[in-house]
């Protein structure tokens, strides 16, 4: 069924009428709705997002007596967007409006002109465009006449001609495409048992399904039979506060990988021996799978999820050691160990407790921050947050807390400049891990460690250094009386096939042999592990690129620095932000939840925390993935505060 989609709920207190809103505002508007009809492609629209919101910007500041442009009369990389002024206007409000919509106006009707979306998108970008008075024939781009429509289109051509040498092969054909990773294991069929053809069991590895359908709803054909990985070059772009200080440069089969805030890789394992790393990484997939038994459509066990007890967690708390990551996560219990806040801050007053069933948490917290279908992925997701801070009637648009209120359009142009470059350097640290450290997914892992058998009594026969650790009530051996023994068809003659192999109590998916005809969904239960699949559609499985670090995490902890710097406030507006999850109506992967759930965060920071905890429940990423995430998103975020000051005070 389909639900009400995450983006909305930042506008539900107060709904942004056409017209009312700064110029910014709207072009900003466009620019989500112009994501969410595209290719789920995290990186390339967290770059579409801090090209526009830079467009906007520069447009702005080339009016303003102290700010400083960012593309516009300077050198950025390589490339220099020259600049020689602009005559005395008489109405700088006018001036500004113009030449910043001619300039949003032209960068997407580029960016999106090959969109799977286009034929709405573009239409509506003409749309919005001419009931602002523009006309779509002025393509002139002699700003020195005083022209402010020719500035904002000459500003559009110096960010499209940046875009084609900034290192994101938007020229490639087809554009963005890879031009030296591949794969080093051949793709999962996660229809079949198992995962027998995989090399490597550190390295990424890709799916090969009947159809393919990215978190946008978009198919998306198969490369040689498989899903090709996205972006796992992205390191290579030029980026806004990441300098050459913060990189590493990593070479593989005469290639250049480059990743900036390099956190070292990722546990690995040893497939013939025990002990050390090898360790942490079984360790972390088995706690993959046993969260995945919390994703019950009706569960007993009640959860308070209210501020009270969810949230507050100390950046200092987070493990700096792989071996310390099994004393902040709960293994069985799922989540970790929230300090929680005592009071709201803005109110006074204790948060009121919020019950709800863990599986209906669980589940609603996957969806909400899986960004799709019909999605702004995650960094246009965190723009949804701040349009929704922007509006709520108890915020002030003071700009880091403090001096005058700004009108609408500065504190708009200002927060979308800092909040997508903060989410472009994101994903340029993130994905430049990726790439290089080329980590592999839970489904990957989880099947193969059980395949191998299991790891903890040396005894069996099913023993294996690089099997799943067994966990009594989560992670067992069949045995010949148990039901997952048999086979299912004698045809062969061995009924009892299934004897030794590991079961696992999982979220059982689309596995064909538990779904009830009434739900069409299999709940949670005892499977065979070989057979284990996220919490995710089957035509999807998991994201089409390496796992490590956390794309999630990285995304959502920069965003929230970057929240609570511009507004000066750890906290919601009010202390409060949540949104309301109506009962089997939310739900999109089986029905549910059981009951109106209310997701909650006292601050940004918490609705950070939350999302990469979702990743987790979703069998998209383990604990090794998160942690160094939010570590390189809550460096990104300052940083990127900091420069974008500079800018607005001119230095």
């Amino acid at each position: 069924m389909r639900r009400l989609h995450s983006a909305l709920f930042f506008l539900l207190i107060i709904l942004p009428v056409y017209g009312q809103q700064s110029i910014a505002r709207q072009w900003n508007e466009m620019l989500l709705q112009s994501i969410r009809t595209d290719f789920s492609r995290p990186t390339i629209h967290a770059r579409n997002l801090f090209h526009v919101s830079a467009a906007m910007y520069d447009a702005w500041a080339a009016y303003d007596t102290i700010a400083r442009p960012f593309l516009l009369g300077n050198t950025v990389g390589e490339f220099m967007c020259a600049y020689n002024g602009i005559q005395h206007v008489s109405d700088i409000q006018k001036a500004r409006e113009e030449s910043m919509s001619y300039a949003a106006y032209r960068l997407l009707k580029h960016r999106f002109a090959h969109s799977p979306g286009a034929p709405v998108a573009l239409p509506a970008m003409d749309s919005l465009f001419l009931a602002l008075g523009y006309d779509k024939e002025d393509t002139s781009t002699d700003y020195g006449s005083g022209s402010a429509a020719a500035l904002g289109n000459y500003i559009a051509q110096c960010y499209i001609s940046f875009g084609f040498q900034d290192g994101s092969h938007e020229a490639a054909s087809p554009p963005y495409s890879n031009q030296y990773y591949v794969p080093v294991n051949p793709p999962l069929m996660p229809d079949g048992p198992g995962n027998p053809m995989i090399r490597d069991m550190n390295r990424w590895q890709s799916m090969n399904l009947d159809v393919f359908i990215d978190q946008s709803g978009n198919i998306i054909p198969l490369t040689e039979g498989q899903i090709p990985a996205l972006t796992p070059e992205w390191g290579d772009v030029i980026p806004f506060s990441l300098d050459t200080s913060d990189l590493t440069i990593h070479h593989r089969d005469g290639n250049t990988y480059k990743v900036y805030l390099d956190p070292g890789p990722p546990p690995y394992l040893d497939i013939l021996s025990q002990g050390g790393l090898s360790e942490v990484y079984k360790w972390g997939f088995m706690l993959v799978s046993v969260w995945s038994s919390h994703l019950k459509d009706h569960d007993t066990v009640m959860i308070d999820i209210s501020p009270a007890s969810q949230g507050n967690i100390p950046y200092a708390s987070l493990p700096t050691k792989y071996e310390d990551y099994s004393k902040f996560y709960n293994l069985v219990e799922g989540g970790v160990a929230d300090i929680g806040h005592t009071v709201n801050p803005h109110t006074g007053l204790p948060y009121a407790p919020n019950i709800v069933p863990r599986g209906d948490y669980a589940r609603c917290l996957t969806e909400f921050w899986a960004d799709g279908p019909h999605s702004e992925t995650p960094p246009g997701h965190w723009f949804s947050i701040l349009n929704y801070v922007s509006d709520h009637p108890m915020f002030e648009k003071r700009f880091h807390g403090e001096g005058l209120i700004l009108d609408d359009l500065e504190w708009d142009v200002k927060a979308y400049f800092t909040l997508a470059a903060a989410m472009h350097d994101a994903a340029i640290a993130c994905w430049g891990a990726k790439g290089w450290y080329d980590s592999i997914r839970p489904i990957s892992a989880i099947r193969k460690m059980a395949e191998y058998g299991q790891s903890s009594d040396s005894t069996l026969s099913n023993y294996h250094p690089a099997g799943i650790p067994l966990l009594p009530g989560y992670i067992e051996v069949i045995d010949s009386n148990d039901a997952l023994a048999l086979r299912g068809d004698f045809i062969f003659g061995d009924e009892y096939a299934h004897v030794g192999k590991i079961k696992i109590l999982a979220w059982r998916g689309d596995v064909r042999e538990f779904i009830d005809p009434e739900t069409q969904s299999a709940g949670v239960g005892w499977m065979r592990a070989e057979n284990w699949w996220p919490y995710q559609k089957p035509t999807f499985v998991t994201p089409p690129f390496p796992g490590y670090y956390s794309g999630h995490s990285t995304y959502s902890r920069a965003a929230a620095e970057v929240m609570t710097l511009l507004t000066g406030d750890a906290y919601f507006p009010g202390g409060l932000g949540e949104f309301v999850l109506h009962k089997n109506v939310f739900l999109e992967n089986e029905e549910g939840p059981s009951q109106d759930i209310t997701l909650q965060w006292a601050t940004y920071r918490d609705a950070s925390d939350q999302t990469s905890l979702s990743r987790i429940w979703g069998g998209i990423h383990p604990p090794q993935d998160d942690i160094p995430g939010r570590r390189v998103g809550a460096i990104i975020g300052p940083k990127v505060f900091e420069k974008a000051m500079r800018y607005f005070k001119g230095l």
